[in-house]
């Protein structure tokens, strides 16, 4: 995600306009680095790019003040009262949950006291084994700056795509920590190769997605990344690495990285 499309998040989120969002989105990463260690603002900053990640230097030592503190340093820094800081911050964390891999931001909220829920809740990934829907067509539209109806036709061509290029022992898998809605385009992936694996460049595998999608090809890289690193966040860890392993290098580095 880049800065711009960060700064968008915020800006619907929270009803601002860019420069107000742009100052509520310096005001809580100075606050957070200073909330976090060093190891885990690192992390964060490993996945942002580099206009929003020189917003959130790693702080030593770590500072561990709870929420009313930490909205009272935003509010500081932003020139605005602590309820208006609340709501900004809320903004701001649920743009970093699209900006970076669930499993990321679940490790940033777990340094993190209980009571600092209500600002993280709209970020996390729902405590449930699947996904919905829902949740995840609308990090497929923030990730890729598009609409909800657009980013589910990105998913399903994705999907279907994905399902040609994977084995079906492997599609079967994926399926069962997918939403049900998304079961359709991986079965018609599998079905069309009668669940061999299909060899495909990174290139071929756009250019299909591009095709079924009815979009440019820099669209269709725009979109398959949002998808696959949506994908990311919905499967667990190990079924995600399983995923990469049948994949080649070039589609786990090119689309499958925050």
């Amino acid at each position: 995600m880049n800065h711009e499309r960060f700064l968008s998040i915020v800006q619907r989120e929270a009803k601002l306009d860019r420069q107000t969002a742009e100052n509520a989105t310096k005001a809580t990463f100075a606050t957070l680095s200073e909330r976090l260690s060093e190891g885990q603002a690192k992390e964060l900053v490993s996945e942002l790019p580099d206009e929003l990640a020189k917003w959130l230097p790693p702080s030593r030592p770590l500072q561990p003040f709870g929420p009313e503190e930490f909205l009272r340093r935003v509010a500081e820094r932003e020139g605005v009262d602590t309820r208006t800081a609340q709501e900004h911050s809320r903004a701001v964390l649920l743009a970093l949950s699209r900006a970076v891999t669930a499993k990321t931001f679940s490790d940033m909220a777990s340094e993190l006291p209980k009571d600092f829920g209500p600002l993280l809740e709209k970020g996390r990934r729902p405590p449930v084994p699947v996904m919905p829907l829902e949740e995840f067509l609308s990090r497929v539209a923030d990730r890729a700056g598009i609409d909800e109806e657009t980013a589910r036709r990105a998913s399903e061509a994705v999907l279907q795509t994905l399902a040609e290029r994977i084995a079906g022992g492997e599609v079967r898998d994926l399926i069962k920590e997918l939403p049900p809605k998304l079961h359709s385009p991986l079965e018609a992936g599998a079905q069309r190769t009668q669940g061999r694996a299909t060899p495909m460049s990174l290139e071929e595998f756009l250019s299909r997605v591009a095709e079924r999608e009815g979009v440019s090809a820099d669209e269709a890289r725009t979109h398959a990344h949002a998808v696959l690193v949506t994908l990311r966040d919905a499967l667990v860890d190990k079924e995600f690495d399983d995923l990469t392993k049948e994949l080649p290098n070039s589609y786990v580095d090119e689309l499958m990285r925050p």
